[in-house]
C-alpha cells in the first residue's frame, strides 16, 4: 500500500462528500471506461496468457516492438521502466514513438525479424505517427501481412487499424471505445505487452482494483481532500510538479505530464481557460536545476513528492577519505538508498520552508503491487480535480486541432 505524507489537509467534509458523489454518478453513467479497468482487464491477461503459449510455441520471440504514440504508448513505457529497475522481463520492449527518423532507423536497424514481434496500437487507428511507423517496420523487415504471426494490433473495436488487421487476419486486441488513451495503461494497451512481455500484470490489476474499492466504499479520505485543496489552489498555485526520486520513474513522470496537461489544460463550461501546469522531476539529480526556482520562485506551485522505502540494493558508499574532499566523508559507510531517501525528506522540508504546498508519496519498493496502485491513484486525483474545474476530463479537443492543421498541410502540398 502507498504512504501518504504532508501538510495536513483541512477540508470541509460536506465538499468531500459532494465531490465523492459527483464521481460515483461519472462512475456509474458508464461513459468512463476506465474504472472498470482493474476487474475486466483480469479476464484480458488470461486470454493473453493464452494467446501467449500458442504464438511463442510456434515463434521465436526476444525483442517486442511498441509502435504507438502519447497514451498509447506511454502508460507501457512507464510500468515497463520502473519495474524493469528490480527484476527481468523475459522479453525485451523497444518503443517507436516519435517521426524522428534517426530514431525509427535506430531502432528498427538493431532488431531481426526472425525474434522480433511487433505491436501497433492506436485507438483511432489513424494516427499519423503510429501508422506511418508501422509502414516503415514493415518495408523494413519485408513482413508478409497475410496471416503474420510477426504483427499484432491493439485498436478500438471498428476502427481503421481494427479493419485493417480483420483484412490480413491479424491478431487483434480491443480498447473499450470508453477508455481514453491516456487512461488505457490498464487496459490491452498496457496489459497485453506487459504480459507478453513477462510481468505480473495480474498483481498490477489487484493492487489497482483494491485502490479502487478503497475509495468507492468512501474509505480513501486522502485523495477526495488532495483533489479539493488542489483545485481550491488553482487560481494561484497552477504549476503542480511531481518530484519523483528513483530513475526508474523517469518515463512515469512523463505518463503524468500527459495525463494531467491533456486531461486538465481546458476550457470550464464557461469558457474560462484553466492554468494547472504539470511539471516532472528526477530526484536527487533536479535539486541541481529546477529547486531553485521552487525555493525562491513565485509562490505559484505546490509540490508531490515520490519516495521508495525498500530499494532492493545495498549498496554502501566506501569509506574512502579523498584528500581536499574531506567534506563529504560524513557520508561514508552510508548506503545510498538511505542518502536519496534523506535527500528527498530533506528538499521536502526546504521546499515547505519556503511556503510551497508539498505533499509526499512512499512506495513500498518495485514491484507490480505499487505501481498498479500509483496509477489508479493519479488517474482518480486526475478525474476528481476535472470534476471540481468543470471540465471535460475526457477529450482534447487543443490536440485534435493540430492534427487538422497537420492533414490539411500535407494536402495543400499535393
Amino acid at each position: 500500500m502507498l504512504k501518504f505524507d504532508g501538510d495536513k489537509i483541512r477540508v470541509d467534509e460536506q465538499q468531500k462528500r459532494e465531490l465523492f458523489e459527483m464521481i460515483c454518478q461519472e462512475r456509474s453513467s458508464g461513459a468512463v471506461g476506465y474504472y472498470d479497468l482493474p476487474s475486466s482487464s483480469q479476464q484480458l491477461v488470461e486470454q493473453t496468457k493464452e494467446f501467449a503459449k500458442d504464438l511463442f510455441a510456434d515463434i521465436v520471440v526476444q525483442d517486442i516492438v511498441i509502435i504507438g504514440i502519447g497514451g498509447s504508448s506511454l502508460g507501457i513505457k512507464a510500468i515497463d521502466s520502473f519495474l524493469s529497475a528490480s527484476q527481468s522481463s523475459s522479453k525485451t520492449l523497444h518503443y517507436l514513438e516519435n517521426s524522428d527518423p534517426l530514431q525509427i532507423i535506430r531502432t528498427l536497424t538493431k532488431l531481426d525479424i526472425k525474434t522480433t514481434l511487433v505491436v501497433v496500437i492506436s485507438k483511432s487507428g489513424t494516427s499519423v505517427e503510429t501508422i506511418s511507423i508501422l509502414k516503415a517496420a514493415i518495408a523494413h523487415f519485408k513482413i508478409d501481412l497475410m496471416g503474420s504471426k510477426r504483427l499484432i494490433c491493439i485498436t478500438d473495436p471498428d476502427s481503421a487499424l481494427d479493419r485493417f488487421a480483420a483484412h490480413y487476419s491479424l491478431k487483434v486486441f480491443h480498447i473499450p471505445p470508453t477508455v481514453g488513451g491516456r487512461f488505457s495503461a490498464l487496459s490491452a494497451v498496457g496489459m497485453v505487452p506487459l504480459t507478453l512481455a513477462g510481468y505480473n500484470t495480474l498483481a498490477m490489476l489487484s493492487s489497482a482494483e483494491e485502490k479502487l474499492e478503497t475509495f468507492f466504499n468512501y474509505r480513501d479520505h486522502y485523495i477526495l481532500s488532495r483533489a479539493v485543496q488542489i483545485a481550491q489552489s488553482e487560481p494561484d498555485r497552477y504549476i503542480h510538479i511531481l518530484f519523483s526520486y528513483a530513475s526508474a520513474l523517469e518515463d512515469f513522470n512523463k505518463w503524468f505530464v500527459q495525463l494531467w496537461g491533456e486531461s486538465l489544460g481546458k476550457k470550464d463550461s464557461n469558457r474560462r481557460r484553466t492554468k494547472l501546469i504539470p511539471v516532472a522531476l528526477i530526484g536527487s539529480v533536479d535539486q541541481h536545476s529546477f529547486l531553485q526556482l521552487i525555493i525562491d520562485g513565485r509562490l505559484n506551485k505546490s509540490v508531490t513528492f515520490i519516495d521508495i522505502a525498500n530499494r532492493g540494493v545495498d549498496l554502501i558508499i566506501p569509506d574512502l577519505p579523498l584528500p581536499f574532499l574531506e567534506s563529504s566523508d560524513i557520508f561514508n559507510n552510508e548506503s545510498f538508498a538511505d542518502l536519496i531517501s534523506t535527500q528527498c525528506s530533506s528538499t521536502m522540508a526546504s521546499v515547505k520552508q519556503s511556503g510551497t504546498a508539498v505533499d509526499k508519496i512512499t512506495l513500498n519498493g518495485y514491484s507490480e503491487d505499487d505501481i498498479g496502485e500509483l496509477i489508479i491513484y493519479f488517474e482518480l486525483l486526475t478525474s476528481l480535480v476535472g470534476l471540481l474545474l468543470d471540465v471535460d476530463t475526457y477529450d482534447q479537443p487543443g490536440v485534435e486541432l493540430g492534427k487538422e492543421i497537420l492533414y490539411q498541410t500535407y494536402k495543400e502540398k499535393k
